[in-house]
C-alpha cells in the first residue's frame, strides 16, 4: 500500500494509471495466494498493517512492520482486539474437563471415592459404624416400648437403653426390668408364625431361682412375704401359685398386671434368654432418667 501511494505521488500522470493498475493487480494476486484480503476496504481503513508468522505465540505491536523469512501471512491488526488474528491457543485440558455438577451421579460417586477427601470420609464412616455395631452387639442397645404391658413405668413410644454386660458377671435380682427373647411356651400361645413370637419382650423379674411365688388377693407374695410394689398400675385380678422357681429360671410379670401376657400365663423364663437389663429412658426428653428398677 505504501508502495502504491508513493508511485502515485511521484510518477508522471501518463504513467500513473498504468503503474497503479499493475501494482493493484499484483497486490490482488498476492492477497489471493496468501489467503488474506490485504487490500480490502476494511484493511485499508485500519490504522496499522503488519506481516507476522501465523505460528508464533508472540503478540505483535500496533504499527510495527515485521518481516519473516518463511511461513508468513499478511493481515490487518485491530488495535482493540486483545488477541489479534487469533494466533494463540488458550484452551487447555482443564477447560475441556466437565465440572463435578455436570457429570452423572455414579461418576460423581466414583470421583468422590477416588479423591483424598472421599477416602478419609470412608475411613471415618467405616470406623464409626464398626464401633457402633460393636457397642450394640456386646455392650448396650436401644429398645422401643410398643405396648402398655409395663405401664406406668413405661409408656408407648418410650425408648430406653439396655445394657448387656452385667448379665454375664452378676446374677439377676428381684425388681429388675429385663429385655428377653420369648420362651417356647410364649411362642406356642401366640403361634410360631406370629410376629410377636419373634419380638423381644420387656418385663420385671419378681422372683429368682429357689423362690416360692404366689399371687392372691391382688398382691404378690415371695417366700410368704407380701411385696411392696409401688410401680404397678393396679392389683392383680387373678390368682397364681404357689410355685417354686426352678434353677436357671426367673419369673417375670408386667407392671400393668391385668394387661400383660407374662409369666403367670406362660410360666418361667430361662435366664439364658435375657438380652440385658433396662437401664434408663432416654426418649422422650421429659421422661429422661425415669426410675426403671425402683431399687
Amino acid at each position: 500500500s505504501l508502495l502504491l501511494l508513493s508511485q502515485v505521488m511521484i510518477m508522471p500522470s501518463s504513467k500513473k494509471i498504468l503503474k497503479c493498475v499493475a501494482l493493484a493487480s499484483l497486490g490482488l494476486n498476492v492477497s489471493n495466494l496468501l489467503g488474506v484480503a490485504a487490500f480490502s476496504s476494511r484493511a485499508i481503513s485500519q490504522k496499522s498493517f503488519r506481516i507476522a508468522p501465523h505460528t508464533t505465540s508472540q503478540l505483535p505491536v500496533a504499527g510495527e512492520m515485521q518481516l519473516v523469512n518463511r511461513n508468513t501471512r499478511l493481515f490487518a491488526v485491530d488495535n482493540d482486539d486483545p488477541n489479534p488474528g487469533g494466533l494463540n491457543q488458550w484452551e487447555d485440558e482443564n477447560d475441556r474437563k466437565k465440572s463435578f455438577n455436570e457429570i452423572g451421579f455414579f461418576d460423581q460417586v466414583q470421583e468422590w471415592f477416588a479423591s483424598d477427601e472421599g477416602k478419609e470420609d470412608v475411613k471415618t464412616y467405616t470406623t464409626s459404624l464398626a464401633v457402633a455395631l460393636l457397642l450394640r452387639l456386646l455392650i448396650i442397645e436401644p429398645r422401643y416400648i410398643p405396648s402398655l404391658s409395663m405401664y406406668p413405668t413405661f409408656e408407648v413410644g418410650d425408648q430406653l437403653a439396655v445394657e448387656k454386660v452385667t448379665k454375664r458377671i452378676r446374677p439377676f435380682s428381684r425388681n429388675e426390668v429385663v429385655v428377653f427373647n420369648p420362651p417356647q411356651a410364649f411362642r406356642e400361645i401366640v403361634g410360631d408364625s406370629s410376629r410377636k413370637a419373634k419380638e423381644a419382650l420387656i418385663k420385671r423379674i419378681v422372683a429368682v431361682e429357689g423362690d416360692t411365688v404366689e399371687v392372691k388377693g391382688g398382691k404378690l407374695y415371695v417366700n410368704g412375704v407380701m411385696q411392696d410394689e409401688p410401680f404397678t398400675a393396679e392389683d392383680a385380678a387373678y390368682e397364681f401359685g404357689p410355685v417354686l422357681v426352678p434353677p436357671g429360671d426367673v419369673l417375670v410379670l408386667g407392671d400393668n398386671r391385668n394387661h400383660s401376657l407374662d409369666g403367670h400365663i406362660w410360666g418361667f423364663l430361662p435366664a439364658e434368654n435375657v438380652i440385658g437389663r433396662a437401664v434408663f429412658v432416654y426418649w422422650p426428653p421429659w421422661r429422661v432418667g425415669t426410675n426403671v428398677n425402683h431399687d
